[in-house]
């Protein structure tokens, strides 16, 4: 996939069907010129619906959808036949996509599961016929009701990446060639700030053909809880990862500093993103020898406590199948990630 075909916001209107109107038919045969009433019911309008699917990665495919109407309801007909259904509007879209009305920015729903459904536009009710309506005192009714009119909204449908680790840290922080050496995704490298414009995802193989879903995401500077930079745009997308892989790179000024910096812009987005399991991985090591790595070594110790920390290298292979191995047991929830 590449960075272009990758959207995950976009905004549509939605109109369900109306209801056919209820038929005020009465009952002509050869030989019965009065009949009672036989008029039937209208059908059902046409709901809008989204369902989930697991083989879709973005919302490309509904990039350049505006509109999307369903069909309305058929009228009654004679001898109490009901119209039939107007023509239900299905729309596919990939798991982890959120649902918000655009008028409130009001949550409607979420769509996390394959196959999941969810009605989002209910067509209008048909309106009935009037055989309901006869009674002793009005044998022939010449009345029924009319269909009820449909749903209309505007809606916003926002992706949030559905992976299992993503990585999180300052733009040129090697996320993206780190992404390129772990899987087999292809995203653009160059030395710039805000490379990564769009969410990449990779699939990491693993011993006995496991795997897991890797997220590189465009990389955070100070102020982005507050819509800096890129903002919201990217910090949504980490609130699905059940770990946050940290990426700084060997050479930072401060290592602590920089980490205590991330991890500060997503308490303010969602302070539920710190019970999520982290792991800090120095990046670029290979520009360390052995001494200057045990000095930064001990110095982390002292200063990153409990959390999780190792020493790789992309470019260099270095570290890389360490890393997997504790990804994969924090990801099964080991907790003891460092035997």
């Amino acid at each position: 996939m590449t960075e272009g075909n990758f959207v995950d916001y976009v905004k549509i209107y939605l109109a369900s069907g109306k209801g056919g109107k209820g038929s005020t038919h009465l009952h002509r045969e050869k030989f019965i010129e009065k009949g009672g009433p036989d008029g039937g019911d209208g059908g059902r309008g046409g709901h809008v619906i989204l369902v989930g699917n697991k083989g879709l990665w973005t919302l490309f495919h509904l990039k350049f959808l505006r509109h999307v109407k369903a069909g309305h309801g058929g009228d009654g007909g004679s001898s109490r036949s009901t119209g039939a259904d107007g023509e239900d509007k299905i729309i596919e879209v990939p798991l982890g996509t959120v649902i918000k009305d655009k008028e409130t920015g009001e949550i409607l729903f979420e769509i996390t599961e394959h196959g999941e459904s969810k009605i989002i536009a209910k067509g209008g009710k048909g309106g009935l016929g009037n055989w309901h309506f006869r009674s002793a005192t009005n044998q022939t009714p010449r009345y029924s009701q009319p269909g009820l009119p449909g749903e209309e909204l505007d809606v916003i449908l926002e992706l949030k990446v559905l992976a299992d680790v993503g990585l999180v840290g300052f733009p040129n922080a090697g996320k993206s060639t780190l992404l390129s050496v772990l899987t087999a995704a292809k995203p653009k490298i160059a030395d710039y700030p805000f490379t990564t414009l769009k969410p990449n995802l990779g699939i990491v193989a693993y011993r006995d053909f496991q795997s897991f879903v890797i997220a590189d995401i465009p990389g955070i500077i100070e102020g982005a809880a507050e819509g800096k930079g890129l903002g919201h745009y990217f910090l949504r997308h980490i609130e699905r990862n059940s770990t946050l892989l940290f990426l700084i790179p060997a050479d930072a000024t401060d290592i602590k500093k920089e980490y205590e910096i991330l991890l500060d812009e997503l308490r303010r987005y969602n302070p539920e993103m710190l019970d999520k399991d982290r792991l800090v991985v120095v990046s670029k090591s290979d520009m360390l020898d052995e001494e200057l790595k045990l000095e930064m070594k001990k110095q982390l110790d002292n200063e990153l406590k409990e959390i999780n920390y190792m020493f790789i290298s992309s470019v260099a292979q270095q570290g890389l199948q360490e890393l997997k191995d504790k990804l994969w047991k924090m990801l099964n929830n080991n907790q003891n990630i460092n035997s």
